[in-house]
């Protein structure tokens, strides 16, 4: 692979299987499908897509948490996923779950010290930081998670909804700190339904829908289409909208053999 690709996709899928009461056997899907795109280091790409298109498997398999199915995806350097809960244990407490973080990835005990005191000043969650996680908020969460992700200063970013909850202070104050990191030419990948923020926060965009890639290129032009097609669905009547559902999942079900 090129050493200026960050990440590279050849014909990468994921499947998963649907339980069914009415049916014998499980149904499995193309939860992403033949996906074919290359993002370069420094790129800040947005991913697009409506609800169920694939968006957060997309993340879970760029951050390394699980592997395509088919193909491949092949990442050049170390890489972070920020979401809601993503890395967390929740019996655990907030400092305990940064020790946990850093222990996992091999730190020394003075790096992950040093982590620690990045991680209380950036998250500002006081107390809450000896507290199990499971007592957090959805916010709480975010902000912990974000901070930690921040602190171990990953080559690639990928953020998945992260600042969609919270308030809007804090989702400010990240987006600030992102703005730095893509100054200094970190890859960055941001999930989002706030187009506002993917028109005005990344350079390119991707659009997956029913699980395929459908468009990759320059931010306006592929923000322009997808909200054109959001409008479009947006005003089918529900019959209409189950229509369209229906069609999409149809094309990703594999047939039994």
């Amino acid at each position: 692979m090129d050493s200026n690709i960050a990440i590279e996709a050849r014909h990468a899928s994921k499947i998963y299987e649907l339980r069914s009461k009415e049916k014998k056997s499980d149904v499995k899907f193309y939860a992403l499908k033949d996906l074919n795109f290359e993002i370069k280091k420094g790129q800040v790409v947005g991913i697009l897509g409506t609800n169920g298109s694939g968006k957060s498997t997309m993340s879970i398999i760029l951050a390394g948490i699980c592997d395509p199915d088919e193909g491949e995806i092949i990442v050049n350097g170390t890489q972070a996923l920020i979401a809601i809960n993503t890395g967390l244990n929740a019996q655990l407490t907030g400092l305990e779950n940064i020790e946990l973080k850093g222990a996992l990835l091999g730190l020394s005990k003075k790096r992950i010290e040093e982590i620690k005191e990045g991680v209380i000043n950036f998250a500002e969650i006081g107390d809450f930081l000896y507290q199990p996680v499971k007592k957090y908020s959805s916010g709480m969460k975010s902000r912990l998670g974000f901070s930690i992700n921040l602190c171990l200063d990953p080559d690639i970013m990928i953020v998945d909804e992260a600042l969609s909850v919270g308030d809007k202070g804090f989702a400010e104050k990240c987006l600030n700190k992102m703005t730095e990191l893509k100054e200094q030419g970190k890859t960055i990948i941001f999930i989002s339904h706030n187009l506002r923020q993917v028109r005005s926060f990344c350079d390119s965009a991707m659009w997956i829908e029913g699980g395929m890639l459908r468009e990759y290129g320059d931010i306006d032009e592929v923000c322009d289409h997808y909200a054109d097609y959001v409008e479009y669905y947006n005003h089918l009547s529900a019959k209409e909208k189950r229509k369209v559902r229906d069609e999409k999942f149809a094309k990703r079900v594999i047939p039994n053999s």
